[in-house]
C-alpha cells in the first residue's frame, strides 16, 4: 500500500488541488469535492461514487477497514498517494484526523429526473446558508425514510466539506437536486405534490399534519427570514411549531427534524 513516494510538501499539485476544494470556486471549476474520514469514504465507495484520488497517511491509518479501502481502490485503478502525517494533519479540516480523504466527482441531478415514483416525499430548503444544516437535514431525511433534498434559489453547495461530513454519508445515498423556487413550484404542481411550509405565523399546528398517502414535500425557509409571503402562498398548507420560551425560532436543521418526524406518519 505504501509503494508510492510519500508526499510531504504543501506545494505538491495533488495537495494543492485538495486544498482548493475547500473553496466553492475550486469545486465549481473542477466538478470535484472532498470526502474526509473512514466512514464517509467507505460510504461513497459502497454507493458507487466516482473516486478520482485517495490521499492517506500511513502513520495515522490504523484501521484495517481503511487500509483495505486503499488497497481495493488502488486495485481498481484509483490514484492512491501516501502523505506524511504532518502534511495530512495540515490538509485535514478537523483535529485528530483519521488519515484518509478522497477527491470525488460531483453528481448533478435535475428536477426532471424526479417524480412521485422515485421521490414520494422529502424536503426542500430555500437558500440555506449553513452547510452543517444541509448535511444534518439529509441525515434526518434518511432516518425518517424520506427520499431526498431539494435546494432552492442557491445557498450553500451540498458538496461543501462540512455538509458532506454532517450528512454522515447520507449525501451518497439520497438524491440532492438544485433549482429555482419558481421552477420547483411548477414541477411540484405538474407531479401532484402537496407542499407543506413552515412559519411561526401559521395557524395550523404541525402535529396535526400527516402525509395521508399523498406525495409531499416539506418546504423550509431560509435561516434568517423563513419563507417569504409569496413562497408561503405557494404551499398547500403552512404549519407552525409552538414556541413557549424566550427563543423566537429554532435552528433550521432542528426544525426540519421535528417536522420530518411529524410527516413520517402517513395517517
Amino acid at each position: 500500500m505504501d509503494k508510492a513516494l510519500t508526499i510531504s510538501s504543501r506545494s505538491n499539485p495533488l495537495v494543492k488541488q485538495a486544498r482548493a476544494l475547500r473553496q466553492r470556486k475550486g469545486r465549481q471549476e473542477t466538478g470535484l469535492f472532498l470526502i474526509e474520514g473512514i466512514h464517509h469514504v467507505g460510504e461513497a465507495v459502497e454507493a458507487g461514487w466516482e473516486i478520482e484520488t485517495l490521499l492517506y497517511a500511513p502513520q495515522l491509518l490504523t484501521s484495517d477497514f481503511a487500509q483495505g479501502l486503499v488497497e481495493e481502490q488502488s486495485r481498481a485503478g484509483v490514484r492512491c498517494h501516501p502523505l506524511s502525517a504532518e502534511l495530512f494533519a495540515w490538509l485535514a479540516d478537523k483535529e485528530n484526523p483519521q488519515g484518509i480523504l478522497a477527491i470525488a466527482r460531483q453528481r448533478h441531478l435535475t428536477l426532471g429526473r424526479l417524480a412521485p415514483k422515485n421521490f414520494s416525499w422529502g424536503a426542500a430548503a430555500v437558500a440555506p446558508q449553513d452547510p452543517g444544516n444541509v448535511g444534518s437535514i439529509l441525515r434526518t431525511i434518511d432516518a425518517v425514510g424520506a427520499d431526498g433534498l431539494l435546494l432552492l434559489d442557491g445557498g450553500v453547495d451540498p458538496y461543501h466539506p462540512s455538509a458532506v461530513r454532517a450528512s454522515m454519508g447520507t449525501v451518497f445515498w439520497k438524491p440532492v437536486a438544485q433549482a429555482s423556487f419558481d421552477d420547483f413550484v411548477i414541477w411540484a404542481r405538474k407531479n401532484g405534490y402537496r407542499l407543506v411550509g413552515s412559519s411561526s405565523h401559521a395557524e395550523a399546528d404541525y402535529r396535526d399534519v400527516k402525509r395521508a398517502n399523498v406525495p409531499t414535500i416539506l418546504v423550509l425557509g431560509s435561516e434568517q427570514k423563513g419563507l417569504t409571503p409569496e413562497q408561503a402562498a405557494s404551499c398547500d398548507l403552512v404549519v407552525s411549531m409552538p414556541m413557549r420560551g424566550r427563543a423566537s425560532s429554532l435552528n433550521l436543521a432542528v426544525a426540519a427534524g421535528v417536522l420530518l418526524y411529524a410527516l413520517m406518519e402517513e395517517k
